[in-house]
């Protein structure tokens, strides 16, 4: 496709750009031929029409989230469900071995209702387990590999949980907490089972082993009704990096919902001609869930899913990319940040790059060397996670002349509703193009914060925190978030811009600005930037050099006042900077200057 659009004869193209042109003009809104003036006209329908896609879905099938995989098992039984390590499943052998975890699991207590955590990589544990779960009517609560003890602690206790699937190196970990909590099930694996690797497997005290679990029982799964608009598929926790973590409480028909509205986006009309033949490369943990989306979409299109463990290795993504040539390689910045540009030379396969803002000059990069578009989404985890595409990186990757929204999150997926509202009250629609908090709406959104119903909404609608903006096309701009807004004698600093242009900075590998308080004047914050250098620029860069470049970028007030250099900086299980940490760290080295 790509090729015969980028080589269709002159005639079509400049009708193709000026019908994009006409479509831009005219801002056609969905009730008719004004312009739009309100969120709730959807200004962003007209980018849909231009890619031919449908204004809406509805209405969603009623399902259950299961059946993404008995499908793929039924219509491509033999076609490569994953490939990991080395090791290789058919959609046939992958059902088989989650009806039989499923039958183990129903065997152990497990029943509809109930929460089973896990703490696994990206992995045929992952996808076997959280099938197998999904089977029992038991929803997963996927914990992140990077615990520690209070932090699992709180999610397993906090969700009720009584099993859990981990690796044997978290058993310690585990067994740690498992007097503090309701655990009564430890059912472990090893990274090696499901690699060509042959291991000895030793009985361990207390505990189930996976493979032997799937190994004893026959494929008979409990037959339970799923009511999928109000039984549980998933409670995930926040991360964390503005609270206490909340378990979402995540639907069968949320993640349904929010699987097929992004679908069309990227694939269109190709759905039929990609099932169960191409591949997906998947690095970004599916504990998190924007991983976890990422998983279920691929089982939907059974596709081959290119299984990434290690999330940090960057060798083994690009082996996996130039060995299997996927249709998307997903995954968030830091992750494209540490592709060396000549090992990714006209790879040509798509970007798509979530969970944490993406500086411009790591998409113009990505795209001068690999030959290809990173596009960008936004999302939460009380959105399944999925509300915004940045459809004009699609255009330009199929071949398409389009202006390039660069920055953006893009349009919100269908049947989405978005708002820009004041950041005051909350009430009040600000005009387009002027910032306020983006709030939220569809069928993919939370059923509440754990355990309760509607809570964490708002009418309805889901504040996200984020301080944002849309332009007069529908594209939706994140500029900061409202708890990182930063107050110079007045002067509301985003940090994010202030990010944006210390990355620009050729020594900077990653870098973050945060307010610190200003002892002269109460209630007033100085900005403090933290630095991690590239490798070759340490020891030759000073807090000067830092300085004097964002004063050539930025306004006096929003040029950082202290510059601190780091090895390291602390992250998010997503690789976004922990600004709520540095924020402590600052706050407890003020209050100890003070004894």
């Amino acid at each position: 496709m790509k090729s015969s659009l980028r080589n269709e004869d002159a005639t079509s193209k400049l009708y193709r750009s000026a019908f994009a042109l006409h479509m831009l003009k005219s801002a056609i809104s969905p009730n008719g031929d004004k312009m739009a003036k309100k969120y709730s006209d959807k200004p962003w329908l007209k980018n849909y029409e231009t890619m031919g896609l449908k204004k809406t879905l509805e209405p969603y099938p009623k399902v259950p989230l299961f059946e993404f995989l008995d499908e793929s098992a039924k219509n491509f039984p033999n076609s490569l469900a994953y490939i990991y390590l080395g090791s290789k499943a058919t959609y046939g052998e992958l059902k088989l071995q989650v009806d039989k975890l499923a039958t183990a699991l129903a065997d152990l207590g497990v029943k509809k209702g109930d929460r089973v955590a896990t703490i696994l990589p990206n992995s045929p544990q992952f996808v076997i387990s959280d099938y197998a779960i999904l089977k029992t009517g038991a929803a997963n609560v996927p914990c992140s590999l990077l615990h520690k003890a209070p932090d699992l602690e709180y999610e397993v206790g906090e969700s009720g949980t009584e099993t859990i699937i981990c690796l044997d190196t978290s058993l310690d970990l585990v067994n740690s907490i498992k007097d503090k909590t309701k655990l009564k099930n430890i059912i472990i694996t090893s990274l090696k089972d499901y690699s060509p690797e042959e291991t000895v497997r030793e009985e361990v005290s207390g505990t189930h082993q996976l493979v032997d679990l799937i190994a004893q029982y026959e494929p008979n799964p409990p037959k339970i009704e799923i009511n999928p608009v109000e039984d549980l598929a998933e409670v995930p926790f926040t991360g964390g990096a503005t609270g206490l973590p909340k378990g979402v409480m995540l639907t069968h028909y949320n993640m349904v919902a929010n699987v097929l509205q992004v679908i069309p986006l990227f694939y269109g009309g190709l759905v039929d001609t990609i099932r169960g033949n191409s591949s997906v490369l998947l690095a970004l943990p599916f504990f998190h869930q924007y991983g976890h989306w990422a998983m279920h979409t691929a089982i939907y299109l059974s596709l081959n899913v290119l299984l990434v463990p290690y999330p940090r290795d960057s060798e083994m993504i690009i082996k996996l990319m130039e060995e299997h040539s996927p249709l998307l390689n997903i995954g968030v910045p830091t992750q494209f940040m540490r592709m060396a540009p000549e090992k990714i030379k006209d790879a040509r396969i798509m970007g798509v790059s979530g969970a944490a803002p993406l500086p411009p000059e790591v998409a113009d990069k990505y795209e001068e060397k690999a030959g290809s578009s990173i596009v960008e989404g936004y999302g939460l985890t009380e959105t399944s996670p999925v509300t915004h595409v940045n459809l004009s990186y699609v255009e330009r990757f199929l071949g398409f002349d389009t202006v390039l929204k660069k920055g953006s999150i893009g349009v919100p997926v269908p049947d989405t509703e978005c708002r820009i509202v004041d950041l005051e009250t909350g009430t009040k629609d600000v005009p387009f193009g002027e910032l306020g908090e983006l709030i939220i709406r569809g069928p993919q959104l939370m059923k509440g914060y754990w355990p309760t119903p509607e809570k964490g909404l708002r009418d309805g609608w889901l504040y996200t925190g984020d301080i944002a903006k849309m332009d007069e096309d529908g594209y939706f701009y994140i500029v900061d978030r409202t708890k990182d807004m930063i107050n110079v004698s007045g002067m509301k600093v985003y940090s994010r811009v202030v990010d944006d242009v210390l990355f620009e900075h050729p020594a900077v590998e990653m870098g973050g600005a945060i307010g610190v308080p200003d002892p002269d004047r109460p209630g007033s914050e100085r900005i403090k930037a933290f630095i991690k250098l590239k490798k070759e620029y340490e020891g030759k860069v000073t807090a000067d050099d830092i300085i004097k470049h964002c004063r050539e970028k930025l306004p006096p007030y929003a040029v950082p006042k202290f510059v601190e250099f780091r090895k390291d900086l602390p992250l998010t299980v997503t690789e976004k900077i922990f600004k709520r940490k540095l924020r402590e760290e600052e706050l407890k080295k003020i209050r100890g200057a003070g004894t």
